[in-house]
């Protein structure tokens, strides 16, 4: 799946030039918790959320100057920035620039990572460089509900080696997959043999094998892997 089949394409969004006031009651009106900032000329630069506004001088919660000693103050933006978060009048004041972005045709495990690794809830999708939708993490949530559903429905019965070769596939690459000979599959059923080094690698093994359509159940036979003695 990819961005465009997720997306929300009716996008709240601001110009830099919307007051701190417009766009607080844009978020509460639309029940939303942030919007993209566009420019004139389509483009997004910048995103802005409640996060944002946390810090207000209107209603008491700016962060408040502390006694430092004065070379830390010279180190430092001596609370520039606070006092910006708290009295700013318009959303390009504040607003986080150059934001994380993507394409229309961005998979969903791509989104997911670039959620991840930069620590962001939401990502506006581009068409042409324009926006022309967004996506967050609970649209991901909703992809993943939505595909439990499709999944679910009854498929044709896969042979059991039909089975064996999507699960040997699927593990293939894979550092803590069984090796062949540990698996086998009769009436539906996967079994595995061997031995484990940890219950993580055996769970690990057991969703791989769960995850294939036609199969019934796991059925465990590994041993723990043996440990020697004085390690």
């Amino acid at each position: 799946m990819q961005a465009r089949d997720v997306m929300t394409s009716s996008v709240v969004s601001v110009t830099p030039e919307t007051t701190i006031h417009e766009l607080a009651r844009l978020l509460v009106q639309h029940r939303i918790s942030a919007a993209p900032v566009v420019g004139t000329d389509g483009h997004v630069v910048g995103v802005i959320s409640e996060g944002d506004l946390l810090r207000r001088e209107e209603i008491g919660t700016e962060k408040r100057a502390n006694r430092r000693a004065w070379w830390r103050d010279m180190l430092s933006d001596g609370g520039a920035a606070d006092y910006i978060k708290s009295h700013a009048r318009t959303v390009g004041e504040i607003m986080t620039r150059d934001p994380v972005c993507v394409n229309e045709d961005t998979s969903l495990a791509e989104i997911a990572a670039m959620l991840e690794s930069h620590h962001i809830k939401r990502v506006p999708v581009l068409r042409d460089g324009r926006l022309a939708g967004i996506v967050s993490r609970s649209n991901l949530v909703q992809a993943l509900a939505s595909s439990l559903v499709v999944d679910s429905a009854p498929d044709a019965l896969a042979s059991d080696a039909e089975i064996r070769a999507m699960l040997m596939g699927d593990l293939a690459g894979r550092g803590w997959a069984f090796p062949g000979r540990d698996i086998v599959v009769r009436d539906g059923i996967v079994h595995l043999w061997g031995t484990v080094w940890s219950g993580d690698q055996l769970d690990a093994m057991r969703i791989a094998s769960e995850s294939i359509p036609g199969v019934k159940r796991v059925v465990d036979h590994t041993i723990p892997y043996p440990i020697m003695p004085g390690l």
